[in-house]
């Protein structure tokens, strides 16, 4: 028996075995989540966008060494949350970014020339302030179109299928694939930023599309047993799901915008969940329901 037909046979006669698997990882991000709650008051960290802060843009004539400057600010400001971007036209670097939270604009700027590494010149930068009640109230109009979207989706998905215990397997999939990456980027310690928002966005898309397909074919189609088309479905599923992670992994190497980074990270670690979720999880439970329902079909 080669490797392939190996694996068919696993993915076949044990797939309750790694659905179950699945549902352990799931419960180890929701772990990782509540920890973090439980130390920090946060379930992940958030950057000076989402919890409010200083933004100060100095423009940079020649190269600058931004992990040095970022920890001579720690040393300066131990108690301030600091972090650097940099940004760069046409490969070349044009301006550093410094975000800042916990303190005061002009402590920054002394911070700032104390240190060196860069220079400051008066009228030659600019300095953003949010508060953090602003900050606060974004993060919760966020964590609101967030649940919106859920709730649209579940709706659209129930009235495609009109069977409840399909659509929720969908929304629960999706739910999987959010919690994990965002476990996964706490684990690696990220601050989430309003790009970072905008990539688990687009992963709820990515989600839906795959659990979707699996779902349409399954259900809607009748030749074939349950197995087989699932392998249909997953061929095309994992070729759209395989070409989306391969282009975000290329665009997060080659990038050097540290915001476009961001977001691909989430969108390659998401994918990654994804293709578990769908074709282990979902495609388990799936098959379990139908198998389940035939029997008893079958029995009356």
């Amino acid at each position: 028996m080669g490797i392939k037909q190996k694996l068919l046979y696993i993915y076949d006669k044990r797939y309750k075995e790694l659905m179950i698997f699945t549902i352990v990882i799931l419960f180890l991000a929701i772990g990782v989540l509540g920890y973090n709650y439980a130390t920090t008051g946060e379930f992940i960290q958030k950057g000076v966008s989402l919890k409010g802060g200083i933004t100060l843009t100095i423009p940079a004539t020649k190269e600058v060494d931004t992990a040095a400057l970022e920890s001579d600010l720690h040393k300066r400001l131990p108690k301030a949350d600091i972090e650097i971007r940099r940004l760069t036209e046409a490969g070349m670097l044009s301006s550093i970014i410094i975000e800042a939270s916990d303190t005061e604009e002009d402590q920054l700027k002394q911070a700032v020339i104390a240190s060196k590494i860069i220079e400051l010149k008066e009228d030659k930068y600019t300095i953003e302030s949010m508060g953090s009640t602003l900050g606060a109230s974004f993060f919760r109009q966020t964590i609101v179109a967030v649940i919106l979207a859920f709730i649209a989706m579940g709706t659209v998905v129930l009235i495609t299928f009109r069977s409840f215990v399909p659509s929720l397997f969908v929304i629960l999939a999706a739910t999987s694939d959010i919690l994990c990456t965002l476990a996964a980027v706490s684990l690696l310690g990220m601050k989430l930023t309003t790009a970072g928002v905008a990539a688990f966005l687009m992963l709820v898309g990515y989600s839906v599309d795959t659990d979707i397909l699996l779902t349409t074919r399954v259900l809607k189609r009748k030749e074939g047993s349950i197995f087989e088309r699932i392998l249909g479905s997953m061929k095309t599923g994992m070729t759209m799901s395989i070409t989306s992670f391969v282009a975000a992994l290329l665009a997060y190497i080659f990038t050097s915008s540290d915001v476009i980074k961001q977001i691909m990270i989430i969108i390659v670690i998401g994918l990654f969940f994804d293709m578990l979720n769908t074709w282990i999880q979902n495609t388990g439970i799936l098959r379990w329901h139908l198998e389940k329902k035939a029997k008893k079909h079958e029995q009356s």
